[in-house]
């Protein structure tokens, strides 16, 4: 049966404008962005398919031109407008790690470190450095490690936190294995951190842990 021909309510299009596109599975985002399905398939049909062949949604999107190209119902044309729309993602998120921006939510925080940490395969440190009203002084990649690790200085923190004269920081790093649950390392380098930049007066808001798809949040854990 056609899209068209389905309740309103579970049209992807139409559920998007009435509850919102987090609302939305995997396949009904990306049956929007490709609009159109092929031969005996909808969109959204089309869509499921593709997010079996390429194992998940993140991995479509981070996928090259010719592994892209090669799949059924995409092409050249799909593959640049997916670039566009990642690009404009990139730079929206981006926008907020300029100077003096103010961070609302912990949602936010969330996609922003996602968009700047899930892309490596290798375990990246970092750190944004915040005002005392929260505001944005400086974000920083400080520790790169191999695929699973990365070794982490809390004297070097300290002084990049003096330097830019933070009130407070988030610290932040990736797993590239995907899963964001965090390890007992983790869990001692957070209170290590957090009671190192406690002497020079500087809070630590969170830690969050980048996976596929997923973040998790040490605050919202109860962990800090």
């Amino acid at each position: 049966m056609p899209i068209t021909e389905w309740p309103a309510a579970e049209r992807p299009r139409e559920k998007l404008l009435l509850q919102g596109a987090a609302t939305l599975s995997d396949a009904e985002l990306l049956a929007i962005f490709l609009r159109t399905g092929v031969k005996g398939k909808s969109a959204v049909d089309l869509a499921r398919d593709l997010l079996l062949e390429f194992g998940s949604l993140s991995a479509l999107l981070q996928s090259d031109q010719k592994c892209f190209c090669s799949a059924n119902g995409l092409g050249v044309a799909k593959y640049a407008q997916l670039q566009a729309v990642l690009e404009m993602g990139r730079r929206y998120l981006t926008s907020v790690l300029e100077k003096g921006s103010a961070l609302e939510s912990p949602q936010q925080v969330k996609a922003l470190l996602a968009s700047q940490l899930r892309h490596y395969n290798r375990e990246v440190f970092a750190c944004l450095f915040l005002d005392n009203k929260h505001r944005v002084i400086q974000y920083e990649n400080l520790f790169w490690g191999t695929i699973n690790a990365a070794a982490v200085y809390p004297r070097e923190i300290v002084s990049r936190a003096l330097h830019h004269n933070a009130g407070a920081v988030v610290l932040a790093h990736n797993h590239p294995s995907g899963v964001a649950e965090p390890s007992d390392a983790d869990e001692q380098i957070t209170l290590k951190l957090q009671k190192a930049l406690a002497l020079v007066d500087v809070r630590v808001i969170d830690h969050m842990v980048v996976g596929d798809g997923e973040v998790f949040s040490f605050a919202e854990q109860g962990v800090l």
